[in-house]
């Protein structure tokens, strides 16, 4: 299976950095063997969008903020439907 590229959109006005390398911890530890790269992008206007593979899994615009359970969710759903993510599937 090819690693996959992840992407961290965020608003630094706003003041989300601490967010964002969160979530890049969160996801790396769940993922490890599966990242190729996670691609920190300080940005304005209120944006918080992750993105696999230039495709957007979740958007703060849309979804609101998202818990770490879920944006795995949504990333395993894109790389490994039938994978189990233990205790963040539950």
């Amino acid at each position: 299976m090819e690693k996959i590229k992840i992407s961290i959109e965020f608003c630094t006005l706003c003041h989300w950095t601490p967010r964002a390398v969160w979530m890049t911890q969160e996801l790396l530890y769940t993922f490890q063997n599966d990242v190729a790269e996670v691609k920190l992008i300080p940005t304005d206007g209120g944006v918080f969008r992750i993105s696999v593979d230039d495709e957007v899994v979740w958007d703060r615009k849309e979804s609101g903020f998202p818990e770490p359970k879920a944006v795995k969710q949504k990333i395993r759903d894109v790389i490994d439907p039938k994978r189990s993510l233990g205790h963040s599937d539950k």
